[in-house]
C-alpha cells in the first residue's frame, strides 16, 4: 500500500513536466523552423528593405479600384495555365527571361542544359510547357512578337506544339522601362549592328508592306548610327516602341497610317496599351527589380531563388545629354512618356496594396499562433498538482501569455510568405 502512495505522486509529477513541455517545445520548434526557413543573409527574408528603392509617393494622378490593385492569379503549374512573357527590347527582358527559366523554385525545375539557347519547361510529371517565352519556346511568334501578334499565335502554336484536350489559360506578363533610358539603350544596341529586320510584325494576318513600314538605312545594319540620324528618321520603331507593343495594332488599321487622322490612332493606341497593361496577369518596371520580383512572387504564388539585382550602370545612363536633346527624345517618345507615368503609378499603388495584404496576414497568422499556444497551456493546467501557496507546479497561476516565448514577427511574416 505504501508503494502505492508513494508512486501516485510521482506519476503525476511526470506526467506533468511531459504536458508543460509541449508548447514549450512547440515554441522552439517554432524558432528553428524559422532558422532554416530565413537564415541570417537568405533569400526569402531580402524584402525587410523593399522601401528603400521606393520615390517618394506624390499624389496619383489615376483612380484605380480594388480590383485594379489585388492580381493575385491562382496558377497551377499541373493543369492548363501558360505564363506568355511578352518580350519589349530594351526593357531589361532578358534578365528577366533568365529568371523565368533558371531562378523558380519548382518541384520540376526547367531543364536548361550548356550550349542551348532553350530551356525545357514542363510541367511535373507531363510532356507539356507551362511557359511561352524566348527561353523556353523560341521566337515561335516571331522575334520580339507584341501584343497583336502573341494573342493570336500562342494559342495556335501551341495547339499545334502540344495537343490538349482542355482549353489553356494565358497568363500575359511584361517589362517596362523609362522611356528616355530605353530609347538610348535601343539606340545604342542599333549603333553596335542590332536589326530585328526577322521580326515579322504579324497584323491582320499579314506583315506591313515596304511603303507601310519603310526601312530606316540601307545595307545589312544601322551600325554606327549617330543619336541625331537615329531620331531623324520618322519610321523608327523605337518611337513609342512600348505603347505600340502593348496596343491591339487592329483598332487602327496595324500599319497602314491612312486609315485615320495621326491625334486619333494615337489616341486609340495610348488607350489600348493601358487597358492591355492593366488587365495583364503581371508586368515588371526595370527600375524597380526587388518590387518587380516581389510583386511576381505574390501574384504567381512562385519563388525565385536568388534575388534579383538592381543596376543603375547601364549604357544609357552613361550617356550625356543636353537639356534639349532630352526634350526631343521625349517628344518622340510621348505617348511611351504617358504610358510609364500610368504604369509607374499603378505598379507602386499595386505593390502598396500587396504589402498591406501581407501585413494583414501575418497579423492573422500571429494572433492564430498565440490562440493556438494560449489552448496548449489551457490543456495543460487542469493536469498541474497544486502547491501550498495557490501556485502551481512549473509555472504562474496568472496565465498571462508572458509564460511562454512569442513567437517573432519575421517568423510569421515568412509563415504567410511560404
Amino acid at each position: 500500500g505504501n508503494n502505492s502512495e508513494n508512486t501516485y505522486p510521482d506519476m503525476m509529477d511526470e506526467r506533468s513536466s511531459k504536458l508543460i513541455l509541449v508548447p514549450i517545445l512547440a515554441v522552439i520548434f517554432v524558432m528553428i523552423g524559422y532558422q532554416y526557413i530565413c537564415p541570417a543573409g537568405s533569400n526569402p527574408c531580402h524584402f525587410k528593405d523593399l522601401e528603400d528603392d521606393s520615390p517618394p509617393r506624390s499624389p496619383s494622378k489615376f483612380n484605380f479600384s480594388a480590383r485594379d490593385l489585388d492580381r493575385h492569379v491562382e496558377f497551377n503549374i499541373r493543369g492548363d495555365d501558360v505564363i506568355v512573357f511578352l518580350h519589349i527590347q530594351k526593357t531589361g527582358g532578358t534578365t528577366f527571361g533568365r529568371h523565368l527559366v533558371r531562378n523558380i523554385r519548382l518541384e520540376q525545375p526547367c531543364d536548361c542544359r550548356q550550349g542551348q539557347k532553350k530551356c525545357t519547361c514542363h510541367r511535373p510529371g507531363k510532356e507539356e510547357s507551362w511557359l511561352f517565352s524566348r527561353f523556353s519556346t523560341g521566337w515561335s511568334c516571331g522575334l520580339h512578337a507584341d501584343w497583336t501578334e502573341l494573342t493570336n499565335c500562342v494559342p495556335v502554336v501551341m495547339d499545334k506544339k502540344e495537343a490538349q484536350r482542355n482549353k489553356r489559360n494565358f497568363y500575359y506578363i511584361t517589362m517596362l522601362r523609362d522611356p528616355v533610358s530605353r530609347y538610348l539603350s535601343e539606340w545604342k544596341h542599333v549603333q553596335r549592328g542590332a536589326t530585328w529586320k526577322t521580326a515579322l510584325h504579324m497584323c491582320d494576318g499579314r506583315s506591313p508592306t515596304q511603303d507601310e513600314l519603310p526601312n530606316c538605312y540601307s545595307g545589312d545594319d544601322w551600325s554606327g548610327v549617330t543619336l541625331t540620324e537615329f531620331m531623324n528618321c520618322p519610321s523608327n520603331l523605337a518611337n513609342n516602341r512600348q505603347v505600340r507593343m502593348l496596343a491591339d495594332l487592329n483598332l487602327v488599321g496595324c500599319y497602314n497610317l491612312s486609315s485615320m487622322n495621326e491625334s486619333q490612332r494615337n489616341l486609340i493606341l495610348l488607350s489600348s496599351a493601358m487597358s492591355n497593361l492593366k488587365n495583364m496577369a503581371f508586368y515588371g518596371l526595370t527600375e524597380f527589380q526587388r518590387k518587380t520580383q516581389y510583386l511576381f512572387e505574390r501574384t504567381f504564388s512562385l519563388r525565385f531563388i536568388s534575388a534579383f539585382t538592381q543596376i543603375n550602370s547601364t549604357r544609357a545612363a552613361n550617356v550625356e545629354l543636353s537639356e534639349l536633346v532630352r526634350r526631343r527624345i521625349e517628344e518622340l517618345n510621348f505617348l511611351d512618356m504617358q504610358l510609364y507615368e500610368y504604369a509607374k503609378d499603378l505598379f507602386l499603388q499595386r505593390f502598396q496594396f500587396s504589402r498591406q495584404r501581407e501585413h494583414q496576414e501575418v497579423r492573422l497568422k500571429r494572433r492564430e499562433e498565440r490562440r493556438w499556444l494560449r489552448e496548449q497551456k489551457e490543456q495543460v493546467k487542469p493536469w498541474l498538482p497544486k502547491r501550498r501557496g495557490g501556485t502551481r507546479v512549473g509555472g504562474s497561476e496568472k496565465g498571462t501569455d508572458g509564460d511562454f516565448p512569442a513567437t517573432t514577427e519575421d517568423y510569421t511574416s515568412q509563415v504567410a510568405r511560404w
